[in-house]
């Protein structure tokens, strides 16, 4: 039997946009879907007199949503499951036994107009399987996957994971390689000439490398190559996903440090999620400082 998608819930828009697009993943790839809500457990605590009505607000939250996944998807197999803890802890435990997780974004902002900490972040960051942002307000879908790339043995994972995903639904491949050249008061201590232009011919090699083979493996799959010179690597991303289909990052790239579980670019990504968004955990990858 496929393993489940699991669904992370709470009434707002974005988990009602992340359930939506499980169950039309469900839907075409005959897979279960657990949709699961998570208590705080401060409040589910013997001491505090309404830890019933806490927990059956839950369950009638998780009862709605299996209601409504039954009208739009109906031959989806949709299991319920309330949980106690953080979202992340209780996402973590699931995404052991899942194919992915699926969590919804919001636009949410604290006072002064920064960004708020989505919870997308700690459930990325936790999971022990690919997880998929999907924004809020999600619009119609686009087309196209878009993956990006720079050289990591978590981009190559996220390549072929983004390869798959493309060739079965017809879909083309595009990856991303983003170039920025050092500030110009750093480059005032470079060597004069020739080392950029050096970095950048090297990163268009790891680009044309990190998707050869493809065409070999997917022979009907097209595959294009978008090289950003002196672009920031999560905007060129953010920018060349906006109308795709799906995005997909790894986890980390090989800046990262390896006390680090979510990367400086997945981060930046997923604080302005452009359309639904895989960030993969294929497999385990150690790195050395």
């Amino acid at each position: 039997m496929n393993k489940p998608i699991v669904v992370g819930v709470n009434g707002s828009g974005g988990s009602e946009a992340a359930m939506l697009w499980a169950l039309q993943r469900a839907a075409r790839n005959k897979f279960p879907v657990v949709a699961v809500h998570a208590l705080d457990d401060r409040w589910i605590s013997p001491d505090f007199a309404y830890q019933d009505v806490i927990r059956e607000s839950g369950m009638q939250l998780l009862r709605q949503v299996q209601e409504d996944a039954a009208k739009k998807e109906p031959d989806v197999d949709v299991r319920i499951r309330l949980g106690e803890g953080s979202p992340a802890f209780v996402l973590k435990e699931l995404s052991r036994d899942a194919s992915m997780v699926v969590v919804g974004s919001h636009t949410r902002t604290w006072a002064d107009g920064g960004p708020m900490t989505d919870r997308a972040l700690q459930v990325v960051a936790a999971s022990d399987n690919p997880v998929v942002v999907i924004p809020e307000g999600q619009g119609p879908a686009g087309t196209g996957v878009v993956v990006g790339v720079d050289g990591s043995e978590e981009s190559l994972q996220a390549v072929a994971l983004a390869a798959a995903e493309a060739d079965r639904e017809g879909d083309g491949l595009t990856a991303v390689l983003a170039f920025r050249r050092p500030s110009w008061w750093a480059q005032r201590g470079m060597p004069g000439r020739g080392l950029a232009e050096s970095i950048e011919e090297e990163d268009r090699i790891v680009l044309a490398e990190s998707v050869a083979g493809l065409t070999d493996m997917y022979p009907d799959l097209a595959v294009h190559q978008r090289f950003e010179r002196n672009e920031d690597p999560a905007r060129a991303l953010v920018a060349a996903a906006a109308h795709a289909r799906l995005l997909v990052l790894g986890s980390r790239g090989r800046g990262g440090f390896s006390r680090l579980l979510l990367g400086s670019t997945a981060h930046a990504v997923l604080q302005r999620v452009p359309c639904p968004t895989i960030v993969t955990r294929v497999h385990a990858v150690k790195h050395q400082e």
